[in-house]
């Protein structure tokens, strides 16, 4: 069986639906993973937060608003009259759940019940468009089967247990459609995977099911080699490690979620990119298999902010660097890169929301300096840091401040801190030297 989730775009049109149903509908068994139409969760959070902040008559307005959307897209996709009205039943009732919300609730459990009723939608017109044209469908409700647990990690264990149950219970079907992106806690309220969890999603449940293959469908053909929105003439990978495309992900390739590949990376369960308006496009497969060395990709992050630890006692206190951990420890704030010198230490991280308070701690123990808006360029290979060409990046980039460079902690990743200002003039230099001018 392969598990297949397709995005918003992919269902952000009957036109596009009907893509999809043509695309899934080829006779083979397999789980279907949907998101949210494209656009509706960027409303729901914007519901939300008017609930929120005590503007419940802004919120009703925007409810009622995508509600005559959704029956709009209901009445276009939906010709028989007795699957249209009881969708528009399901619909109705979400929509009247909206209303009902109140800031009585904490903020995270109202946007987090709100946002979760996007996919819940997309999930049941899809169904009952597909028992229309004739498919043998099943809704399975996510929320019967995915938990994260209290680290907001995946609860494998409760996930695989309850997804057999509510197979073996659903009956036998050609097509299983089911929710991306939405979960429950480890206290059983409803949660979610983040922003692009429902990649996530399809790779937890094809880890759970042992899935012969885990397809991403998306709107372009494949991981490109930098990113297209600032740089042209990039081209699809056809091939990436699991090491490589995790680096990728996690260090700003918009096509994945950080965490997408490591659910089925133990199991060597390959994941293929595919393009839900070219699906005969070759796209990238994710596999345990290497090819070529060398750099294949170059991703960035932005919203970055370096902090530089400066101890003149450094050297001789054992516990120095074990004391700064501990601070980002506390206020459950990860770091991205780090280096180190004789009497100082520099990192990064992405989440400032605690970074007055770890200041605050960091300034007792040692001098600090800060810097904001730094994106980091990773380039990722195979082997790249043992690649005979790698030196070649800093006669590129000499005209380019570059705040850290991580090296050689992967093979397959050199990691690059500059000013954001610079991000896309790097990119394209970059591009310019290792892709286009070898390829000429």
């Amino acid at each position: 069986m392969k598990v297949l989730k397709f995005g918003g775009t992919s269902v952000g049109s009957v036109e596009n639906m009907l893509n999809v149903k043509n695309i899934i509908n080829d006779g083979s068994e397999k789980v279907v993973v949907l998101s949210a139409m494209s656009g509706t969760t960027n409303q729901l959070v914007a519901i939300a937060k008017d609930i929120t902040e005590h503007r419940g008559d802004v919120a009703a307005e925007k409810v009622n608003a995508l509600h005559v959307t959704y029956n709009q897209v209901i009445d276009e996709l939906l010709t028989d009259a007795a699957l249209n009205a009881k969708t528009k039943t399901y619909v109705s009732g979400v929509f009247n759940f909206l209303l009902g919300c109140t800031s009585k609730w904490t903020a995270e459990l109202v946007e987090n019940q709100i946002v979760a009723q996007g996919e819940l939608m997309s999930t049941y017109m899809f169904n009952s468009f597909l028992q229309q044209e004739g498919v043998n469908s099943v809704l399975l409700p996510a929320l019967n089967f995915m938990k994260i647990d209290g680290f907001k990690e995946p609860d494998v264990q409760y996930i695989e247990e309850n997804l057999q149950v509510v197979l073996s219970e659903s009956g036998p079907a050609d097509i299983y459609i089911t929710q991306g992106f939405i979960c429950l806690d480890d206290a059983g309220e409803i949660s979610n995977l983040q922003r692009g969890g429902s990649d996530y999603t399809a790779t937890i449940i094809g880890a759970a099911i042992k899935a012969e293959e885990v397809q991403i469908w998306t709107d372009i053909d494949g991981m490109h080699n930098n990113d297209p929105r600032f740089v042209e003439h990039t081209n699809p990978i056809s091939d990436l490690s699991f090491d490589e495309a995790a680096e990728l992900a996690y260090f700003g390739a918009k096509i994945l979620h950080p965490q997408t590949v490591n659910p089925v990376r133990k199991d060597s369960i390959p994941v293929r990119l595919k393009n839900t308006m070219n699906p005969e496009a070759h796209g990238t497969l994710i596999s345990s298999k290497t090819s070529e060395t060398g750099i294949k990709a170059i991703a960035a992050k932005d919203g970055i902010t370096a902090i530089k630890i400066k101890s003149a006692h450094m050297l001789q206190a054992y516990g120095f660097l074990k004391k700064v951990f501990e601070i980002f420890e506390t206020y459950q704030t990860s770091i991205d890169m780090i280096t180190t010198s004789e009497v100082a230490v520099s990192l990064t991280i992405d989440d400032d929301k605690n970074l007055d308070k770890i200041l605050a701690e960091l300034d007792k123990i040692a001098s600090i300096e800060v810097d904001v808006n730094q994106s980091i360029v990773c380039l990722v290979g195979h082997a790249v840091v043992n690649h005979q060409d790698t030196f070649r990046l800093f006669q590129i980039l000499q005209d380019v401040k570059i705040r850290m460079i991580s090296y050689g902690g992967s093979n397959n990743n050199i990691s690059l801190l500059i000013d954001s200002q610079d991000k896309i003039k790097t990119l394209q230099k970059l591009n310019s030297y290792l892709f286009e001018m070898a390829a000429v």
